[in-house]
């Protein structure tokens, strides 16, 4: 379900893909310019906000709530628990169903200050991000600045990287389905001025090809980063003004912050990493700004989130029924553009900015995100009109994607989304001469070896991971199939899996864990 999360990364984007209560209020606020009527609750508390379509009827609000009140009622209670029970030390979720929205809050935004967590507090995205830039790509070729088909070298000429071929060849729809194929984790920080971007843009001239572009997924944050420099040229000013113009603004989105000057104005949550005694918050609050359009900095609450996920429910339509995003965009998005290896940490394709799994007739459109300590899951069903959007500040963030957003889809939509892989008891056979091998990126030489009937990975870190004072390690793998491996030990509270692909001379030519990483021997 999610495009990776791994160990946190020091300052960088997670390589994806991680307690007091107020009392619930019974006072009704007036109706806000976006007709939005909302019960709003105490720090932490529940809220529950009717009719962002803008038909204000009782009639449908009471039917919804006899059908569902037992599940969305308990909502606050079940979020208080899951944050005690999985040591997150903040958390909030919101749930769409048919166009309106509950809320609920729990534990501190930072263990440091002890300050609540509300419904109002605003947690980083991270790469869920990535949907909202491809949104604003799709609206360029809404108003026919694009084709998805360009190369993208048509619009920026200046764009380069080691293998000058294949650059000149990747397209812009390569580029949303992240099958352009380049080294996908290059997060150099190049200030904090309006160029950053651009200026981002220009270091990629020595970018390894891991792939032919259009040759298989590959999850690249670089792509996106490349993306927003796209909508900056084309719009004529720089990406977070562009992002909420055209998107925080029409929706009526009221506390989207695009980077921490906005934030600092908001009740903001701090990330939390493992210290020697607990939790302690990070000293970094967000990744550099060149980063933006792969998520390094976009926070926001949950309601805005399952906000912007009712835009890509209702056909492109805003609340107030203007015309965000068109209706034949919002289909291309949720339509596979390439499989992806059978890992379950994501779905079984991808779409234009979208993870989507499909299970039975049932489309699940979703992404996640993880920054710095933060880690937020976003997961849509637009054919039942739901969306559900949990955001955490650190602990056991996996704890509370199954506990409420797993759980949540099951209750009220009747879907059992795929539980992650664990180790089988009895491991599948296995050709190792087809996985054995080392691989190689930018980041990680990974090899794949068997001793005395166990298969280990040895992964030592190299370039920018080994300079932040990333360390070797070596996990043993089980396997679940010929060509996929799970680790025996959990990292991260989930277990990692590697699936392996292609044939050359009856060898992998790539370890596939989210990120393809190329035979190097």
């Amino acid at each position: 379900m999610f495009e990776r999360m791994p160990t946190l990364a020091k300052p960088r984007l997670l390589r994806s893909f991680a307690m007091t209560w107020g009392s619930h209020s019974d006072r009704l606020s007036p109706q806000s310019p976006h007709r939005i009527s909302r019960w709003r609750g105490e720090a932490g508390g529940l809220r529950r906000m009717m009719d962002t379509t803008g038909t204000d009827n009782p009639l449908s609000y009471s039917s919804f709530v006899t059908q569902s009140n037992a599940v969305l009622e308990s909502l606050s209670a079940r979020l208080s628990h899951a944050v005690e029970q999985h040591g997150v030390p903040g958390a909030q979720v919101a749930v769409l169903k048919d166009g309106r929205i509950w809320e609920a809050a729990a534990g501190k935004v930072s263990l440091a200050t002890g300050v609540d967590t509300t419904v109002d507090s605003v947690f980083q995205i991270g790469s869920i991000t990535k949907v909202w830039t491809a949104t604003l790509v799709m609206q360029l070729a809404d108003d026919g600045l694009i084709d998805l088909d360009d190369k993208l070298v048509t619009h920026l000429p200046g764009f380069a990287l080691a293998d000058a071929e294949a650059a000149a060849s990747i397209t812009i729809r390569q580029m949303l389905s992240h099958t352009a194929g380049f080294d996908g984790d290059i997060f150099t920080d190049t200030g904090r001025g309006e160029d950053a971007i651009e200026k981002y843009v220009s270091t990629l001239v020595n970018a390894a090809q891991v792939f032919t572009p259009g040759e298989m997924f590959s999850y690249n944050n670089t792509a996106f980063a490349v993306l927003a420099h796209l909508i900056e040229k084309l719009r004529g000013a720089p990406f977070a003004q562009v992002l909420v113009e055209r998107i925080a603004n029409p929706l009526g989105l009221e506390h989207v912050c695009p980077s921490a000057d906005e934030a600092i104005l908001r009740r903001a949550a701090v990330g939390h990493s493992p210290g020697s005694d607990g939790l302690v918050p990070t000293t970094i609050w967000a990744l550099p700004r060149s980063n933006q359009g792969a998520g390094s900095m976009l926070s926001m609450t949950a309601r805005d989130l399952v906000g912007f996920a009712q835009l890509h429910i209702a056909g492109g339509l805003a609340p107030d029924g203007t015309r965000v995003l068109s209706e034949k965009s919002v289909a291309a998005m949720q339509t596979p553009q390439v499989a992806v290896p059978p890992l379950r940490s994501m779905g079984d394709s991808w779409g234009l900015g979208w993870d989507l799994t499909h299970i039975g007739d049932t489309l699940v459109v979703h992404h996640t995100g993880g920054t710095i300590g933060q880690a937020a899951f976003l997961c849509v069903i637009p054919g039942q009109k739901l969306a559900l959007a949990a955001l955490t500040n650190g602990g056991g963030f996996f704890g509370i994607y199954q506990d409420i957003v797993v759980g949540l889809v099951k209750e009220l939509a009747g879907v059992d989304l795929p539980p992650r892989y664990t180790p089988p008891p009895t491991p599948a056979p296995i050709d190792l001469a087809y996985i054995s091998g080392t691989y190689s990126d930018a980041s990680f030489d990974l090899t794949v070896r068997e001793e005395d009937g166990t298969i280990w990975l040895d992964r030592v870190p190299k370039g920018i991971e080994a300079e932040l004072g990333e360390q070797p390690s070596t996990a043993e793998l089980v396997p679940l199939a010929a060509d996929l491996l799970v680790g025996k030990e959990p990292a991260g509270g989930v277990y990692p899996v590697y699936a392996f692909v292609g044939d050359q001379a009856s060898k992998a030519t790539h370890i596939h864990y989210g990120r393809a990483v190329r035979r190097a021997d």
